[in-house]
């Protein structure tokens, strides 16, 4: 899947890890972050970006051919309250490393 907006992306985010549980497939379905649990209440959205790893390290880690990292766009609702307004979050999945980054800001969806 490509980028859903159709356009390249600046990729200047500051990234928080998250803790993120998902089902088998590897979809997204909670996201714990400061000591609060999102529910996604939303089809999350997945696509792959080029990952600009120079910009994180003087040279790629040995043994890492990787180049792209998987990006998913979910819409999350803080705990289990139904009218809670739906958030709409950019996560990073690092499968190397094992774990989830939050792209910021988030977004309050309309």
């Amino acid at each position: 899947m490509s980028d859903p907006a159709g356009s390249v992306h600046a990729m200047n985010f500051s990234l928080a890890e998250v803790a993120v549980q998902t089902n088998t497939d590897g979809v997204p379905l909670t996201v714990h972050r400061n000591g609060r649990e999102w529910i996604v209440g939303a089809e999350p959205l997945r696509w792959y970006e080029r990952r600009q790893w120079w910009k994180q390290a003087q040279r790629m880690p040995k043994g890492h051919g990787r180049v792209d990292v998987q990006v998913w766009r979910i819409q999350a609702r803080l705990g289990r309250n139904m009218r809670s307004d739906l958030v709409t979050m950019e996560l990073e999945c690092d499968a190397t490393e094992g774990r989830w980054l939050m792209r910021e800001p988030l977004s309050v969806a309309s």
